[in-house]
């Protein structure tokens, strides 16, 4: 209780620091080159993407943090990059480990995970830093470009594949779903994120009726 006690504490804390810091730039360059946005065209975009990432906010916090805990939650809200980064980093963890979720193990794998993903990003941004113009041709070369733009699909396909390969079954009723959605519904961008809690009870009821009927059994390492 004392560990997570002072997880808390120290995650609070510093998650107040990394707030105060995100906001002081804007307010610091503002100040300095006395240019304040006028205050109804400021409260009309922060309403704007209020009303869009407020939901968004929520859904990331009730969905990843029963995965991830309390440790690596407070890393990956503070150094960002949940979906296409610290969240695969850390269920592949804790899957490899053999360490479930809301577990003592899972807590300390999880935490490892994130933290080391956090660094090795942190790393690979400042060498970004330093080799951006002279690969600058190449990165935006023709060729290149279709790969850049599937990163984030081809992560997250690689990362289904393999939990899917356990299950397959749990993944009909979710899968069949959200592509229907996106099929017949114009869903903006930016809210996806709202539906990852309401697909997420979606897979555990479908997977528990499943389960009842017989269609599946419980998985075993």
């Amino acid at each position: 209780m004392d560990y997570y006690n002072r997880i808390h504490r120290t995650g609070r804390i510093w998650t107040s620091i990394v707030l105060v810091l995100i906001l002081s730039v804007p307010v610091i360059f503002s100040l300095y080159y006395q240019v304040l946005p006028p205050f109804k065209n400021l409260a009309t975009g922060f309403l704007t993407v209020f009303m869009v990432y407020f939901p968004v906010s929520i859904a990331e916090f009730l969905t990843y943090t029963p995965m991830l805990g309390s440790n690596a939650s407070y890393l990956v809200f503070v150094t960002g990059n949940l979906t296409n980064l610290k969240i695969p980093c850390a269920l592949m963890a804790m899957d490899l480990a053999k360490a479930k979720p809301q577990t003592d193990e899972g807590e300390v794998i999880a935490g490892i995970a994130v933290a080391v993903s956090s660094i090795v990003t942190a790393t690979i941004v400042l060498i970004g830093m330093f080799l951006l113009i002279p690969l600058k041709p190449i990165l935006e070369s023709a060729v290149l470009a279709p790969a850049f733009e599937n990163v984030l699909p081809a992560l997250f396909g690689a990362l289904a594949a393999y939990f899917i390969s356990k299950q397959w079954k749990l993944a009909i009723v979710p899968l069949g779903l959200i592509v229907l959605l996106f099929v017949f519904i114009d869903i903006p961008v930016g809210v996806e994120g709202v539906f990852i809690p309401v697909l997420g009870a979606i897979s555990v009821i479908s997977a528990r009726i499943m389960y009842k009927k017989g269609f599946i059994k419980a998985y075993k390492e």
